[in-house]
C-alpha cells in the first residue's frame, strides 16, 4: 500500500525536511507541498491526500481550524514547535502529534501509525456476495474473518468509527470498524432501512413498532425525525386497514 502524502507549512525548511522524509519512505508518496491551508484544500478536497502533515501556528488559518475541514478520509499528522495545542490536536482525530525538530525516527514511527490505521480500513471493508438464499457479508473482528448471512441480521448499530451488528440466536454482537454509510450502501436495499443515524434495521425482522421505536425484545430502536416519512411509508403500504394509523407519532 502507498500512502499519498502532502506537507502544509509556513516555514520552507521545516516543508522541505517533511518532503524529504516522506520521499526516502518507500511506502510514501508526496503529492504536494504547501505553505498555506488555502494553497492545499483544493488538492485536500478532491480526495487526492491519504495523509496531511499540518503545521500548527500559520497565518490566516491555523491547523486546528483548517483540519476540521479537511475531508474524513484525510487523515493529520500534526507537526509543531507548541506542545500545548496536543489536546486540541487530538480532538481533531489527529492520527499523530510531532514536536519539532522532527527526526526521521519519530517520523517513520508516526508514517507506520498512519499505515496500520490505513491497513485497518482496507481490512475492514466487507465483501458482498448475492445468490438466490446465500447472501453474506464478511466483516473483520477481533482478528478474525467472519461470514454473516444477512437473512441473519436484525439491526445494526453505528458507534463513530465502529458498527455493532446483532444477528437472531446469538448471544452478542459483532463489532467491526466500518462506517454506517459502507454498510448502508452494501446491504441489499430492499431488505434493510435505516431509522436512525445510528440503527439500520432488517425490515422483515420487525415484529413490533410502538409509536416512535422498533421493538427487538428489550431493545428500543428509536426512529429519527430524518427517516419517519420513508419509514411511515414503507409501514403504510404494508398495513392491512381501512385506516392506517401512524405509529411513528
Amino acid at each position: 500500500m502507498t500512502l499519498r502524502c502532502c506537507v502544509i507549512d509556513d516555514e520552507p525548511l521545516a516543508s522541505g525536511l517533511i518532503a524529504s522524509y516522506i520521499t526516502k519512505t518507500p511506502f510514501m508518496e508526496l503529492v504536494g507541498e504547501f505553505s498555506s491551508p488555502k494553497e492545499a484544500i483544493s488538492t485536500l478536497l478532491e480526495g487526492k491526500v491519504d495523509i496531511v502533515f499540518l503545521d500548527i501556528q500559520m497565518p490566516q488559518l491555523n491547523g486546528i481550524e483548517f483540519a476540521k475541514i479537511i475531508p474524513k478520509s484525510t487523515r493529520i499528522i500534526f507537526t509543531t514547535a507548541y506542545p500545548n495545542y496536543a489536546i486540541d490536536g487530538f480532538k481533531v482525530n489527529a492520527l499523530d502529534y510531532l514536536l519539532k525538530p522532527i527526526s526521521y525516527e519519530e517520523f517513520l514511527n508516526a508514517a507506520n501509525r498512519a499505515l496500520q490505521w490505513a491497513n485497518m480500513q482496507v481490512q475492514a471493508q466487507p465483501s458482498f456476495q448475492q445468490g438466490a438464499a446465500s447472501e453474506t457479508i464478511i466483516v473483520k473482528s477481533e482478528y478474525k474473518l467472519i461470514q454473516i448471512h444477512v437473512n441473519d441480521i436484525l439491526y445494526i448499530e453505528g458507534l463513530k468509527d465502529y458498527v455493532k451488528i446483532y444477528t437472531e440466536g446469538a448471544e452478542k454482537s459483532i463489532m467491526t470498524l466500518i462506517s454506517m454509510k459502507t454498510l448502508e450502501k452494501t446491504l441489499p436495499p430492499h431488505k434493510f432501512m435505516r431509522v436512525h443515524r445510528s440503527f439500520i434495521v432488517n425490515i422483515s425482522k420487525i415484529k413490533v413498532i410502538e409509536r416512535n421505536r422498533i421493538v427487538f425484545g428489550k431493545t428500543h430502536i428509536p426512529i429519527s425525525e430524518s427517516y419517519k416519512q420513508a419509514f411511515s411509508d414503507f409501514i403504510a403500504q404494508r398495513t392491512l386497514s381501512s385506516k392506517t394509523e401512524d405509529v411513528t407519532d
